[in-house]
C-alpha cells in the first residue's frame, strides 16, 4: 500500500508540475507580438494600400450589402448589455420655430452598450490572466472613464477584400450548434468558394444562424463557429478580422469546456486579429457572393473597447 501511495503521489506531482508549465505557457509564450512589442493595431499591420486597390477592382456590379444588422431595445444581447434612446424635443407642434424660415427639429440621447448588435471587438476587450494583446497588464490601459490603450477610435479604416464561406453548403441550414470549423473545414470551405485566404483579408462565416432566430429577444446556448485550430490558422494566414453571423463567432458549446472564450483568446490577445459579430450574410449568400470589397470606418468613441458597427460589401 505505502508503494502505491508513493506511486499516486508521484504521480499527482507530475500533474501538477504539467499544469504549472502549461499555466505558464498560457501567460508567458504568446508575447511580445510578431509586429513588435510596442504594437497595438495587431493584424491591421497587414493591411496595405496596394491591398485596398486590389480589393477596389472587385467592385464589378457596384451592388452594396449592410452587413450591420438594426439594432434596438429587443436586440438580444449578452448581459448586463442592453439598448436604450430618447428622443428630445418632441415635434408634436407646441414648440416655438427658430427665425424667419421657422427651423425646427429633434436630438436624441443613446444610451447603450457598444458590445451589442452587430460590433467589432477591439484588442482590449479580452485577455489571458489580466494580460492583453502583446501582453499588456490591464493596470496599463484600463480605466473606468475609457480604454488609454486599444480604445477602437484608434483604428484607422479598414478597406480590403472580404471572404464569405458559407458553411451552409456544407453541413446544412442552419448549421449545427457546436460544429467547428478548423483547419480541413475552412480549406473546403474556401475551395468550394474558389478562393484562397491571404493577408489582409476579412473571413465572414455564413452559418445560417441569424436568420434561424429572427425575432428572438435572447441570445441563443449554441452556435456554430471556428474552433481553436482554425482561429489559429486564420491568424497565420494574415487575416484582419474573422466574423459570422452569429453573437459570438466561436463555437458553442466550446470545444473544450475548461477553456471558454478560447477563440476570442487565440484571436485578439494572442494574435490581435479583431472579432465581428452578427454580421448580417444572408444576401450575400443568397447571391453566392464569395469575395467582395469590405469597408467599415469605426466610430471613434474615445476609449471604447468595443464598436457598433455597420460594415459595408461591394460586389
Amino acid at each position: 500500500m505505502k508503494k502505491i501511495a508513493a506511486l499516486m503521489t508521484a504521480a499527482l506531482s507530475l500533474v501538477c508540475m504539467a499544469c504549472a508549465q502549461d499555466q505558464a505557457s498560457e501567460t508567458n509564450t504568446w508575447f511580445p507580438s510578431k509586429y513588435g512589442p510596442d504594437d497595438r493595431l495587431g493584424a491591421l499591420n497587414n493591411l496595405t494600400a496596394e491591398k485596398t486597390a486590389r480589393a477596389a477592382a472587385l467592385i464589378t456590379t457596384g451592388k452594396t450589402y449592410a452587413l450591420g444588422m438594426i439594432t434596438g431595445r429587443d436586440t438580444p444581447a449578452y448581459g448586463p448589455r442592453e439598448y436604450d434612446v430618447t428622443v428630445l424635443q418632441l415635434s408634436d407642434g407646441s414648440g416655438t420655430p427658430l427665425g424667419e424660415n421657422l427651423a425646427t427639429g429633434n436630438d436624441d440621447v443613446l444610451d447603450t452598450s457598444v458590445g451589442i448588435g452587430s460590433q467589432i471587438d477591439g484588442l482590449g476587450h479580452m485577455g489571458i490572466n489580466h494580460r492583453y494583446y502583446n501582453g499588456v497588464p490591464v493596470s496599463d490601459f484600463v480605466a473606468t472613464d475609457g480604454l488609454t490603450q486599444f480604445g477602437t477610435h484608434q483604428l484607422p479604416p479598414i478597406a480590403t477584400r472580404g471572404i464569405l464561406l458559407d458553411m451552409t453548403k456544407t453541413f446544412g441550414d442552419p448549421v449545427p450548434d457546436g460544429q467547428a470549423f478548423n483547419r480541413a473545414e475552412i480549406d473546403a470551405a474556401a475551395a468550394a468558394a474558389g478562393v484562397t485566404i491571404e493577408s489582409g483579408d476579412v473571413v465572414i462565416f455564413h452559418t445560417g444562424k441569424m436568420k434561424a432566430t429572427a425575432g428572438q429577444t435572447t441570445l441563443s446556448p449554441g452556435q456554430a463557429g471556428p474552433g481553436v485550430e482554425g482561429a489559429q490558422y486564420l491568424a497565420d494566414l494574415g487575416v484582419v478580422a474573422v466574423g459570422a453571423d452569429n453573437w459570438a463567432l466561436e463555437v458553442i458549446p466550446f470545444e473544450n469546456d475548461a477553456r471558454p472564450f478560447d477563440v476570442h483568446l487565440t484571436l485578439l490577445a494572442k494574435n490581435g486579429v479583431y472579432i465581428l459579430e452578427n454580421m448580417v450574410t444572408e444576401d450575400l449568400a443568397a447571391d453566392n457572393v464569395t469575395e467582395f470589397f469590405f469597408s467599415l470606418g469605426v466610430p471613434r468613441l474615445e476609449g471604447t473597447v468595443q464598436a457598433i458597427i455597420n460594415p459595408v460589401a461591394i460586389k
